[in-house]
């Protein structure tokens, strides 16, 4: 038993160990490995740019782009890496496929859709009410009530 529990926590401790800090290459600027970095998200912290995370595994990551840069990768072979291997979510911009095209489409059709129901509203709200209703509309028959109270009323008024 007790093993079993010292090998499920050897490789976390291992983990956490310091590691010689890597030689930075020649060749590869910081400035380089950032504007790829600001490209990609971290995949173990939530929405932070691998370019700012401050973990041990963004730094890694970083100096695994400067390895790349230095072997002659583009900018697209390591975004197109760090997909395969993490997958979509570490990209800022989701590959426009599958479904992924909805982020790109949605947005301005439901933008185009809104600005057309202002449009009719504000076309059907410029019309004059007043004075086409008043035409089209039948007069009332009158009340026969109405008609009795007031010559009731007229009545009262001579007296």
């Amino acid at each position: 038993m007790a093993v079993c529990f010292a090998l499920a926590f050897a490789p976390a401790g291992l983990a956490q160990g310091s590691a010689p800090p890597a030689a930075t290459p020649v060749g590869v600027t910081d400035n380089q490995v950032n504007a790829i970095a600001r490209e990609l998200y971290c995949p173990v912290c939530e929405n932070v740019p691998l370019d700012v995370c401050p973990t041990q595994a963004c730094a890694q990551w970083r100096d695994l782009i400067r390895q790349k840069l230095n072997d002659g990768w583009s900018e697209a072979q390591i975004q197109e890496y760090f997909a395969l291997q993490y997958g979509d979510r570490v990209l800022a911009e989701p590959p426009r496929r599958g479904l992924n095209w909805l982020v790109y489409i949605l947005p301005p059709l439901i933008f185009l859709v809104g600005v057309f129901i202002v449009f009719r509203t504000l076309r059907a709200l410029r019309k004059a009410p007043g004075s086409s209703a008043q035409e089209q509309a039948p007069a009332p028959a009158p009340d026969p009530y109405v008609a009795r109270l007031e010559e009731e009323l007229k009545r009262r008024e001579k007296e």
